[in-house]
């Protein structure tokens, strides 16, 4: 019996509904949907209080990305049955959603190790740039320091992203 895949990736000005994104992988043969939601979060840099990211994409090779990371993903995870990302463009204010994603599996392990890594190479190589918006109305676009392009030196092995050991 083979069971039948899906892969959604949605681009939307809109606000996104997590029920949505889960109900796009629930699965009568899957026991688990792993889900990770990312937010707009309130961040200072250089005494400035962020308030909001603008969200840009090129959206053909985003999609052709995201192709990609679905085909890695079922690569090393072969229960994976759905996978759904859904992702705000525009503005976006701090406490708002930025990133819904979910995973469907038989069981917890694999889909859980797999949004993991969904979320990392969805921001290490799907063509979607940031710009953080301040209270003092400048700007500032965000590289993720999981970019391959990405100028930022990334933290040694034994830190977590923040700097800070293990």
């Amino acid at each position: 019996m083979s069971k039948e895949l899906s892969d959604v990736f949605k681009l939307s000005r809109d606000w996104l509904s997590v029920q949505e994104v889960v109900d796009s992988v629930s699965s009568p043969s899957c026991g688990a949907i792993s889900v990770f939601i990312g937010t707009t979060r309130e961040d200072e840099a250089d005494g400035r209080k962020v308030v909001g990211l603008e969200y840009e994409a090129y959206e053909p090779m985003a999609q052709s990305e995201f192709n990609k990371l679905c085909a890695d993903i079922r690569a090393r995870w072969q229960s994976v049955t759905h996978i759904c990302v859904h992702h705000r463009l525009g503005w976006v204010k701090v406490g708002e959603t930025s990133v819904v994603m979910a995973i469907s599996s038989p069981h917890r392990h694999d889909g859980q190790q797999a949004i993991q890594h969904c979320i990392s190479q969805l921001k290490a190589n799907v063509p979607i740039w940031k710009k953080e918006v301040y209270d003092t109305q400048e700007v500032n676009w965000k590289e993720n320091t999981e970019c391959s392009w990405s100028n930022q030196k990334k933290p040694p092995e034994n830190t977590l992203s923040d700097g800070k050991p293990k």
